[in-house]
């Protein structure tokens, strides 16, 4: 993946009418204007240049690809902002997993508490936390990871992450939560984590919709390196 700063990563379109566009986001663009610095090309930036005036009604982290609706107008931007605030979008992620679970499924319910840490990780916190629920579920089961997908029932900052730290789990390629597991067995770029799927009524017309995200390539190339490794010697 070509990561520089000032390389405009086009997303693809799933999904445009006059109220919504639906986009699949690569990995490495930002959903948002960076603080930092603005320059830096972002959901907003690469889109209305041919779609004008867009609306964020949410965002994934840089590395996450996958889904993201934007609204085409404030109308639209405010009943989505409604039907997230009352947790009627259905999210569904797609994550390569290390190490293998011993659960096939698992509902998670641990409250979590952003910004818990100088580093700006989000937190199991029985005292100070917002409630959290994850359902977790294994999809393919390999040597050294699993294919899992993960319906968030809530929207907390980092809220896979977090949860699957608590269970002794990690993302592929996540630096920030895998800090005290052991080391992963391999090398990845980026946090595998994918928004497969998203399902929600419409804004304007109340008809129910649903939108899948198909995987980048990197994410389909270690996918099937973990499919075919079956021992440490096979990455040497």
């Amino acid at each position: 993946m070509d990561n520089h700063p000032n390389k405009k990563i086009l997303p693809a379109v799933v999904f445009e009418d006059e109220d919504l566009l639906v986009v699949n986001k690569p990995s490495g663009l930002l959903s948002i204007t960076d603080g930092y610095n603005p320059e830096l090309p972002h959901l907003r930036s690469v889109l209305e240049p041919s779609f004008g005036t867009l609306w964020i009604v949410h965002r994934l982290d840089r590395e996450t690809s996958g889904l993201v609706i934007l609204a085409k107008n404030e109308g639209a931007h405010r009943q989505l902002n409604a039907l997230f605030r009352d947790r009627e979008i259905e999210k569904t992620y797609h994550a390569l997993v290390t190490p293998p679970p011993e659960f096939q499924e698992l509902n998670i319910t641990l409250p979590l508490r952003t910004d818990a840490d100088r580093r700006h990780r989000t937190r199991v916190d029985e005292r100070e936390g917002k409630p959290a629920q994850s359902a977790l579920k294994v999809l393919k089961r390999f040597n050294f990871g699993v294919l899992m997908e993960i319906q968030i029932k809530t929207g907390i900052t980092h809220q896979v992450r977090a949860h699957l730290r608590a269970l002794d789990l990690a993302l592929f390629g996540d630096t920030l939560y895998r800090v005290g597991l052991p080391p992963q067995p391999f090398s990845v770029p980026r946090a595998m984590l994918h928004a497969r799927r998203a399902a929600f009524s419409h804004p304007r017309s109340g008809e129910r919709l649903c939108f899948e995200a198909t995987y980048p390539q990197d994410f389909r190339d270690f996918y099937t390196k973990l499919r075919f490794t079956t021992t440490l010697d096979a990455l040497i």
